[in-house]
Formats: C-alpha cells, sequence, structure tokens
C-alpha cells in the first residue's frame, strides 16, 4: 500500500496549520485531501512525540486507516455516481480528537453526523459505535508507537536515532538514483514516456527526463486530462504515493519505504487536472483507481512489466441513512476489493487472484461475511484463461459471485471494464473485468408477466419468448461504475481484470516468416525488478 508519502504530507500539513499550538497529549484526525489526504474513507490519526527532557517534538507517529462508513450518499462512503466531496461524507481538515488527553466525543459526533448531514442527499455516519472504536484503535496504535520511540531513545540517545532516520533516507535517496542512472545504460536514453487512458477515455500521460550525471530525474505529467466530473480525481498526495511506490518496486534491493526515494525526483502535475483537482471535486475513487492506471503508466514508461489488472474492485452496500422524511436512520456499511490478476515480466508468469499494487489488503472470509451480512457467496475462484497470453503469461482474474438474502443499496465503482491492461513485447493485454446483474423478476419492478401466454398475443415478437423462459431472471451488464438497489434474491457476479502477457506467445512466434526470435533474452529491460516479482509472490502465498 501506498504509504510514505502520505504519512509526510498529513503530518507536514498538521504541523504548519497549527505551529506552536501542539501539546502533550494532542492528537490529530485528518482526512481532507488538499491536507495531504487520498479519500474521505482515509482517516488519519497524527500523534506528536515530546522528547522527556526537552519537551519538544522530536518525532510524530501517524496511522491511516480505511472506515467502511463515513456518511455521504450512499452506504460504504464510495459512491459510484458521486460528483462532489460534499457527496462522500466527512471532510475533516484538522481536529484534535484528543486534547491534551481528553478525548473529544461531542466534537467528533459533530464532524461525522451533523456536519455531513448538512448537505443535499448526503447522511452522516450510519454507524458511529464502529467508527469511533476503530478511531480509538488507531490513537492506541500511535500511543503505542511513542512508547516505542520513547525506549529506542532511552536505549540509544535521541542523536543516535536521529542519525540512523536520517541514513535510512539517505539509502533511500541513493538507490533511486543508482536506478535511474542504472535505466539510462539500459534503455540507450535518458527520456521515457507512456500514455494510458481511464475508462472514459481520460489520458494520464508522463514524460520522464533523466539526468544520467546525478541520477535525478523529473516526472511531467503535462497532456493528462482535466478534472472529472465524477470521482476519478487524484489528490496530488496519490500521485506522489504512486510515484514512489514504483520507485521503491523497480528496485533490485529491499529498503524501508521512505520519503527518500522522492528527492531525486522531481514531478510536475498540471493544475486543473484530474491528478490535481479543485477543492470540490469528488475524489473516492481516485485513490483506488486512477493511482491504479498512474502505476500502469510510471511501470510502462520504464519498460518494467506488463499492467496487471489495473483495478481494486470497489464494492459498497448497506443500509441506514436519511429517509423519506430527511431523518437519520442508523444502519450499516460493508466495503471490500477485490483480487485480479498481476502482470507478467521478461522472466515470470503474472499471478492470479492477488491484490495488486494499492490493494494489498486481505478480503474478507467468506464465512465471517456470510455470517454478519445478509448474503450469500456462490463462487469466489480463479477467472481461468482471463490473464493474457505470451510467452510469460498474464495473472488470471477472479469471479465473484454474490447472492442478497434481503433488499440492499449495492454499488460497484471499478475499471478496466472498457480498456484492457496492456501488454509489454507483444504481449496479449488481460481481459476485461465484467458486472453483472441477476435480477429476479418482481411485480413492483413490472417486469413479471403473470400470464406468458396473453404477454404473447400483445408482444410485436410473438416467438421473442417461450413460456419455459419469458420469467427466467434477466442478466444485465450494470457497467464498471453504479448504484443499484437489489431485491432479495438477486446475485451479482464481479468478474475481475486478467492481467498483461510479456512477451509473443510461443505458438505465434512458429507462424511468422522465419519462426521469429523472440526469446525475451534480447529484450531491453530497462529497471531492475525483482523486488515487484518476488511481491507478488508473496502475495499469492496469503
Amino acid at each position: 500500500m501506498f504509504l510514505a508519502n502520505w504519512s509526510y504530507s498529513a503530518v507536514k500539513y498538521q504541523m504548519q496549520l497549527h505551529g506552536k499550538d501542539i501539546k502533550p497529549g494532542d492528537v490529530f484526525m485528518t482526512n481532507a485531501p488538499h491536507a495531504g489526504g487520498s479519500h474521505l474513507p482515509d482517516i488519519t490519526i497524527i500523534s506528536p512525540v515530546f522528547d522527556k527532557e526537552s519537551n519538544k517534538i522530536i518525532f510524530f507517529t501517524a496511522s491511516r486507516g480505511h472506515h467502511a462508513d463515513i456518511g455521504g450518499i450512499l452506504p460504504g462512503s464510495m459512491p459510484p455516481t458521486s460528483t462532489n466531496i460534499f457527496e462522500e461524507g466527512a471532510n475533516i481538515v484538522s481536529f484534535k480528537i484528543v486534547k491534551e488527553g481528553v478525548f473529544d466525543k461531542a466534537g467528533l459526533y459533530d464532524y461525522m453526523i451533523d456536519k455531513p448531514a448538512q448537505y443535499p442527499g448526503s447522511s452522516g455516519c450510519r454507524n458511529i459505535r464502529d467508527v469511533e472504536s476503530d478511531l480509538k484503535a488507531q490513537i492506541a496504535a500511535n500511543h503505542k508507537g511513542i512508547q516505542l520511540i520513547h525506549a529506542i531513545v532511552d536505549d540509544y540517545g535521541l542523536e543516535t536515532v536521529q542519525e540512523y532516520m536520517y541514513h535510512i533516507r539517505v539509502n533511500a535517496e541513493t538507490s533511486v538514483r543508482n536506478l535511474l542512472k542504472d535505466v539510462v545504460k539500459r534503455a540507450g536514453t535518458n527520456v521515457l514516456a507512456a500514455t494510458d487512458h481511464l475508462d472514459d477515455g481520460s489520458p494520464i500521460c508522463l514524460k520522464v527526463v533523466i539526468n544520467e550525471e546525478d541520477g535525478s530525474a523529473e516526472l511531467d505529467f503535462e497532456g493528462t486530462g482535466c478534472e472529472v466530473r465524477g470521482n476519478l480525481n487524484a489528490p496530488i498526495s496519490v500521485v506522489h504515493s504512486a510515484v514512489i511506490y514504483c520507485m521503491r518496486a523497480m528496485l533490485d534491493s529491499d529498503i524501508p519505504l521512505n520519503a527518500g526515494c522522492l528527492v531525486p525526483l522531481t514531478i510536475k502535475i498540471p493544475e486543473g487536472s484530474l491528478l490535481s483537482p479543485s477543492l470540490t471535486a469528488a475524489v473516492c475513487g481516485g485513490n483506488v483507481l486512477t493511482s491504479q492506471r498512474i502505476v500502469d503508466v510510471v511501470l510502462k514508461a520504464f519498460h518494467a512489466c506488463a499492467a496487471s489488472q489495473g483495478c481494486t474492485n470497489n464494492l459498497t452496500f448497506g443500509a441506514g441513512g436519511k429517509d423519506k422524511d430527511g431523518k437519520n436512520i442508523t444502519g450499516w456499511g460493508y466495503y471490500e476489493t477485490i483480487a485480479g490478476g498481476s502482470g507478467a515480466g521478461p522472466t515470470w508468469h503474472g499471478t492470479s487472484g492477488v491484490h495488486t499494487h494499492i490493494t494489498n489488503t486481505r478480503i474478507g472470509d467468506v464465512e465471517i461475511l456470510e455470517r454478519r451480512y445478509p448474503v450469500l457467496i456462490h463462487q469466489f475462484g480463479i477467472r481461468e484463461g482471463s490473464g493474457g497470453k505470451g510467452k510469460w503469461r498474464g495473472g488470471d482474474g477472479v469471479i465473484r459471485e454474490f447472492e442478497f438474502t434481503e433488499g440492499l443499496q449495492v454499488s460497484i465503482l471499478s475499471e478496466r471494464r472498457t480498456r484492457q491492461p496492456y501488454g509489454m513485447e507483444g504481449g496479449h493485454p488481460g481481459s476485461l473485468g465484467r458486472n453483472t446483474w441477476i435480477k429476479q423478476l418482481r411485480k413492483a419492478d413490472g417486469d413479471l408477466i403473470d400470464s406468458p401466454s396473453s404477454q404473447c398475443s400483445l408482444s410485436p415478437f410473438p416467438h421473442s419468448h417461450t413460456s419455459s423462459n419469458i420469467n427466467a431472471p434477466r442478466r444485465i451488464n450494470i457497467g464498471g461504475k453504479a448504484t443499484v438497489f437489489m431485491g432479495k434474491g438477486d446475485r451479482l457476479i464481479i468478474e475481475t481484470p486478467g492481467a498483461g502477457a510479456w512477451g509473443v506467445p510461443e505458438d505465434e512466434e512458429d507462424e511468422e516468416e522465419g519462426g521469429g526470435d523472440h526469446d525475451c533474452s534480447h529484450v531491453k529491460v530497462w529497471a531492475a525488478r525483482g523486488s515487484l516479482a518476488e511481491r507478488d509472490a508473496a502475495q499469492a502465498a496469503f
């Protein structure tokens, strides 16, 4: 998951905002995108670490957690139809959730329940008790971090601890500089470029110019599409996090993820683009979907590997919120991301059924899901053949099929439903994802026919149905971004994208004149990427 840059940006913002008005026992809460946040469900808790002797701030501890519901127009707070940030839930620039050791419960309820409900169509948090408990867990985690920092300072002294922190950053910086110098040697050029598109056609463009003398680089996203009306806008902190993730993934050494990776890089983002949106732009999909496309573009520019699934397949469902009279009804929300295929490279096959890039989370167990929520899982398995075909195959996606045992509002926010994950060096692309609603027919919906014979007599196409199937469930492709009220017995089948392949398939090599020589040993590989393959293999073990 993208970690280093968000913590740096969010902490830095709070430091600049509060200055000297930070006291021992204070804990800050924030999720606003322009304050170093990603999207609103990701709430960051920040705690200052004071030196025991000087009583000055020496470090910060921070934790970020995705909360299943923080208000907004739909349960799960990931509405696929949002067009502004006010529809996505509580938007908190800075709140002292703990002030000098005292937990501000009233303030929390105001921020999470009252403020989000002020906007038309939006509700406050549907289950504040769960959110409050999770936030207290984050606060406790930060406090544990403070205790551990004090312990290591007691053992080694503050100067030594800070010196080693500095060395970790310098090592990361040096590693990235060496990577960039090596890329120039392997590629034979210091200018790299790539473009990919979101499903709506919005381009994400990148041009990389490397200074081979000092190992620095300028990454310019000029040409990227303008802010979109939907929620695929990505805050600047997400862009930086995606870039730092790619840099570390392409290294052939295992280093702690930290902001030192960004020191050699100058990142230029055109203002007003979907990667630098306005303050009120909807962003909930930018963190989980556009971030994937940024990674695809960076890895493509560096010729590192074929595209992974490029999606998180965000599924939410739940109940509660505002009723027809505008009253806030206590309810609940469920959220999950679903695995797909990882991209192949010049020496490895892609991995099937894994969470890739930002989706490195573990999905809920089927047994727990069925016990806690009104759903049944009919199937959850590998989507055979969905990975691209090539010398090195792309990983397959998965199929996850739900049946809802009561009526629920169900939402899907996904990508790679119209544009396939790319292959490299002649490898085939991965298969598109697909979201299918198996709808039971109902009189209330007007699609249940009482008398098949009378219906046939009225139809201008009397032979278009038969009595045996006229009332069979409907199969409806709901597209990549949709919210649907699904009735009891309705099912949702999510088929996640496969990944791209690397290299021309062997059977196609044989068909080419002269047999063709597509042995990947001659292909220029511009960046070391052993750790990326190892990470995919490690994820598969889970």
